[in-house]
């Protein structure tokens, strides 16, 4: 009776993975919310943010595990007693607490699956990198678990906890293949880049061939079944080859295409899908400037955003800029300063004896900004009086000097009149050539 009642008692302590499944929640909810609420609604973030939550959530439910299994351990003499194998309870516990962490897992899945849904998302998901992240938890569970299973002393779990969270605090993002080891560590994924689906795969891969390696490992060192050999070295061979394969992976991201989305008048403004609420204020802030250039070889009706790799600048037409992905406040001026910069030639603006006094004129007539004050005050006033129309009209014709940042005060002299002595001469010759009028020829023949 009192072996019973002990019994029940075990059996009661189960109730706790009821509360490890709320805590378990809690914790990944507060991992992933930081990387994710303040990026854009890009499906590759949100991966990003779910496998960084498993780096905070695959420890706690290690020292769980661990925990669990060492409270466990007194039920193995009675377990001892079935007709069942020594390992089926270790086995039936280990995918119980497997279950309440992918429960766990599933919750913050979906709210950030919800959070990016309620946004205007982009990309597409990646249910690999999902998975992933799940095979990365269910690793974690196991090795604490079956650590508890071999070394049951209370200080197991404390160890654990801490020897999985330092496994995860020590690898930084890009430093080297070894932070792509489950529990990945991936830093923010740029728009117009992609997660690489190989290295997703491989995650799984390594994460699952280690997961059924300490288990066939357990079951072996329980049960004593040399059959299971076999399988346990296909699963390390498993494990060495996805491991070789994030050694040669190439990197996390690859270049990813995406068709922009465009805003057509008064210009074409074109963004990545992204970043589609910035069209407004794009337009606005960029529409002065082309109005300024209008009739000038710099002169464009198209603004299309750039991936980062590659240089803005502005040709045939076409502005190209960079945007913030979480559009900072400025972002606007910022793109306006990056088209206005595209029309200066950079290594010669850069050369020695190349004041940009009276080019600054010009920038801030084309940047909507007060002139600044220059040595030349006869060069800035004489520039101020004109309006838009011969603005346009004289940066025509001094665009190479003002590209080249080789604007002088000669540039900004009126043009002197120039007399054609030839075509004067030939007018009074014709004035002389005409014949005179009656009055004229009646007093030319008047007697003296």
């Amino acid at each position: 009776m009192s072996d019973l009642g002990r019994v029940l008692r075990l059996d009661a302590r189960r109730s706790a993975l009821l509360v490890a499944v709320p805590i378990l929640s809690a914790v990944g909810t507060a991992a992933a919310g930081p990387p994710l609420l303040p990026s854009v609604a890009y499906w590759d973030n949100s991966v990003v943010a779910l496998l960084n939550a498993v780096r905070f959530l695959g420890p706690a439910a290690a020292g769980l595990a661990a925990w669990t299994a060492v409270r466990e351990r007194p039920l193995d003499y009675l377990r001892d007693l079935t007709a069942r194998s020594p390992a089926t309870g270790a086995l039936l516990d280990l995918l119980l607490l497997s279950a309440a962490a992918l429960a766990s897992y599933l919750v913050v899945t979906a709210l950030v699956v919800a959070v990016t849904l309620l946004r205007q998302e982009a990309g597409h998901p990646h249910p690999l990198g999902v998975v992933a992240g799940a095979g990365a938890l269910v690793l974690h569970v196991a090795v604490g678990y079956l650590a508890g299973r071999v070394v049951p002393h209370r200080a197991t779990a404390a160890v654990v906890l801490a020897v999985t969270a330092l496994w995860a605090a020590v690898r930084v993002p890009g430093t080297s293949w070894l932070s792509l080891l489950p529990p990945a560590a991936f830093s923010r994924i740029h728009l117009f880049t992609t997660l690489r689906a190989g290295v997703l795969a491989y995650q799984v891969l390594w994460a699952s061939g280690l997961t059924a390696a300490l288990v066939l490992g357990y079951v072996l060192w329980a049960t004593r079944r040399f059959l299971l050999v076999l399988p346990l070295t296909l699963a390390l061979a498993a494990t060495g080859g996805a491991t070789l394969g994030l050694r040669d992976a190439g990197g996390t991201v690859a270049p990813a295409p995406a068709e922009r989305v465009c805003r057509e008048w008064p210009l074409t403004v074109c963004v990545h899908p992204a970043l589609r609420a910035a069209l407004p204020s794009l337009m606005t802030a960029v529409t002065p400037l082309a109005a300024r250039l209008r009739g000038t070889p710099g002169a464009f009706t198209r603004v299309e955003q750039l991936p980062g790799w590659t240089p803005t600048g502005v040709a045939d037409g076409v502005a190209g800029i960079h945007l913030d992905e979480d559009l900072s406040p400025g972002y606007q001026e910022r793109a306006v300063r990056q088209i206005r910069d595209g029309l200066l030639n950079a290594s010669a603006c850069a050369a020695p004896g190349r004041p940009r006094g009276y080019g600054s004129l010009v920038d801030a007539w084309l940047l909507g900004e007060q002139p600044p004050a220059i040595r030349d005050a006869v060069a800035a006033r004489r520039f101020g009086s004109w309006d838009d129309d011969r603005r346009r009209a004289w940066l025509r014709r001094h665009f190479a000097g003002y590209r080249a940042c080789a604007l002088g005060p000669a540039d900004f002299r009126p043009a002197p009149r120039r007399v054609h002595r030839g075509a004067g001469r030939t007018a009074r010759d014709a004035h002389r050539a005409v014949p005179a009028g009656p009055r004229e020829l009646g007093s030319a023949s008047s007697p003296a």
